[in-house]
């Protein structure tokens, strides 16, 4: 059968913790209090999908590698659900009022429609409607 994760956390340096709160907080996302402190903030995405957001010194006690200067590459693209067309364009929309910048350009085909933002660190997030089959 594979491996079937429960849970999964996403990991993500950044600059300014109490900054990249408030934005994710204008877009419309809460925060796992019991999991948040001055070093990350739980931010809670879907029922077992979060990202800690982790200040920079906290981040780098994970790992030996050097933190990825988002001005100039691209360390991951985290991608998330929508309902609806009208969710992605509000929660894109989000973001830009919030101070996210665009990412990369809109997509609207027979299978997907995307939109995407940067947020206040250069992280790329996509945001996805997937319509269903309605004949299934």
């Amino acid at each position: 059968m594979g491996v079937q994760a429960s849970h999964i956390f996403v990991n993500l340096p950044v600059k300014n913790l109490d900054q990249s709160k408030a934005f994710f907080q204008e877009i419309g996302f809460e925060f796992d209090e019991q999991m948040t402190d001055e070093k990350g903030a739980c931010m809670i995405v879907g029922p077992t999908i979060y990202v800690m957001l982790l200040t920079e010194d906290f981040f780098k006690s994970f790992s030996k590698r050097e933190i990825a200067d988002t001005a100039s590459s691209a360390e991951v693209i985290t991608a998330i659900s929508a309902d609806s067309k009208a969710e992605v364009d509000e929660l894109v929309s989000n973001a830009f009022k919030a101070g996210g910048q665009q990412a990369n350009e809109k997509m609207d085909d027979e299978f997907m429609y995307l939109k995407s933002f940067k947020d206040l660190d250069g992280h790329m997030w996509e945001v996805i409607y997937m319509p269903q089959d309605e004949t299934e």
